[in-house]
């Protein structure tokens, strides 16, 4: 498709010692396969070490302003500038460059604010670095609501050409899940799902199939209570609202193929279970959603990687993939706003 945005993407570095900038570096080369413009925050002048070590040959061309990046994406790769506190090793990270990396995620979230970017793209943190700077949530989905205010409840959703998957709960041990999943938890993200799917993804009537927390979802109390107690009368409750909602569905039989043509989403109880099934599915391509900000962030659904670090071996797949979908969210929502505009 041919982008119409007239704002650029704006990708964040994510951990100075990670990938982020490589990934951001082959996906500007990238830039004749259907690659929204998009402009980097980051130092110059580290992004052109990056590349020398890595052996990447481009021109990087620093921009005084968000706005500035739609006419030089052709060129060359635009990086608005941003400071570390020190030279990163490529693989090494430097908890004294913590407080950038969370700067550049907050430089993101405004510009989207302010009307200069139409989305945010960002690369993976290191949050062991970032928590010895100070940063206080559990990654970058909390943080980014944090930002937006107190009345957003964040929904992480990830997307591949082969599924799409939502976890209630997110970044918590296993052994607390039980206690923190709540019929009004399970119903407020299936609504934010539905709602994200029509908007954003142009599904009219979308299906959600929503998992069982027990093996065989309970096994009709025999294997635990939460699945009739909680998870059902969620699934009830949504289905009053008018959605297509099925489960609680035993999670070891939703995946298969013939199951997965069944939903648009599968909603599952906790993080593991259904982010190794689109993983193992489609690790290349998958991307972090987070749906109830008011505005469109996606981010590669792998970590930093930091043993990859200055290799040039990183793909650039599923950066590639956030790239694409939260240009189309961004458009998709633009459309919808000139249209009630119109109306």
């Amino acid at each position: 498709m041919t982008w119409t945005t007239s704002r650029p993407l704006a990708v964040t570095p994510g951990e100075a010692a990670g990938i982020g900038v490589e990934l951001a570096i082959a996906a500007w080369t990238r830039r004749n396969q259907r690659i929204p413009p998009f402009l980097l925050i980051d130092d110059p002048a580290r992004v052109r070490r990056r590349a020398d070590i890595i052996g990447a040959v481009l021109p990087i061309e620093a921009i005084d302003h968000p706005s500035k990046a739609l006419a030089v994406f052709d060129r060359a790769l635009p990086v608005l500038p941003h400071d570390f506190a020190a030279e990163d090793v490529p693989g090494a990270p430097d908890p004294a460059n913590g407080p950038a990396t969370i700067h550049a995620i907050e430089r993101a979230v405004n510009m989207v604010r302010d009307g200069q970017a139409s989305a945010i793209v960002t690369n993976p943190i290191q949050k062991e670095a970032l928590y010895q700077a100070g940063f206080a949530h559990p990654g970058h989905t909390e943080f980014l609501a944090a930002l937006s205010g107190p009345a957003v409840t964040p929904v992480m959703l990830l997307a591949s050409p082969e599924l799409r998957v939502v976890p209630v709960t997110i970044h918590i041990p296993l052994a607390e899940v039980p206690r923190h999943l709540t019929t009004e938890a399970i119903v407020t993200t299936g609504r934010i799902t539905a709602a994200a799917l029509i908007r954003d993804f142009g599904i009219a009537q979308p299906r959600l199939a929503v998992a069982g927390l027990n093996p065989h979802a309970g096994e009709g109390g025999a294997l635990g209570h939460e699945d009739a107690e909680i998870i059902a009368p969620a699934v009830a409750a949504l289905r009053a609202d008018g959605l297509d909602v099925r489960g609680p569905l035993p999670a070891d039989t939703m995946f298969h193929a013939e199951a997965r043509r069944t939903y648009d989403v599968a909603l599952g109880m906790y993080h593991d279970q259904v982010l190794v099934p689109i993983k193992t599915l489609d690790f290349w391509r998958g991307v972090n959603v987070t749906l109830g900000l008011p505005f469109v962030r996606t981010s590669p659904d792998h970590g930093t990687a930091l043993a990859l670090a200055g290799t040039g071996k990183a793909r650039p797949d599923s950066l590639i993939a956030a790239l694409r979908l939260a240009a189309e969210m961004a458009e998709r929502r633009a459309a919808t706003a000139n249209a009630e505009i119109r109306g």
